[in-house]
């Protein structure tokens, strides 16, 4: 017996639980996050594209306004914030790249993390309910293929 499970990606997190996952999707695309020290570069003349994080709901009760988490590579800052409203934004930031690259750059780093943070929370779950994860696959389009197993005793 098989089956196919098609997530929709709702995010609802801690600070925590988003920053975590930015951090681990920005760290397979080469960003590296950006420090206190190295957040203080120069702004000027640099395009900025804002995006709104397709689907996402950051929801609790733990999770203070205006939070921020920056990463970079290359010359581009992606700036993932939650604003004074609760709603999650993508800013990206660079010298030299048209709106549309760096809205590509964007919209590539929210899909990996939403793609990181909704598999994070599968597996937990599978565990939590005494599921094995027997497989694991990641294929060139990056989807990611689970295979699991439960025994009844």
């Amino acid at each position: 017996m098989s089956c196919v499970c098609i997530l929709t990606p709702v995010v609802i997190a801690s600070w925590p639980q988003f920053s975590a996952a930015v951090v681990a999707a920005a760290t397979t695309l080469g960003y590296t996050a950006v420090t206190g020290k190295n957040a203080a570069t120069s702004q000027e003349r640099q395009q900025a594209v804002n995006l709104e994080i397709a689907q996402s709901e950051i929801v609790t009760g733990q999770l203070g306004r205006d939070q921020k988490i920056s990463v970079t590579r290359g010359g581009v800052t992606v700036a993932f914030a939650r604003d004074a409203r609760g709603k999650a934004s993508v800013c990206v930031t660079g010298k030299g790249y048209t709106d549309a690259e760096l809205r590509a750059f964007g919209e590539e780093l929210s899909r990996r993390v939403v793609q990181k943070y909704v598999h994070q929370k599968l597996l937990d779950e599978i565990r939590a309910r005494g599921f094995n994860v027997v497989e694991e696959e990641v294929d060139e389009n990056q989807a990611i293929r689970l295979k699991v197993r439960h025994w009844d005793n």
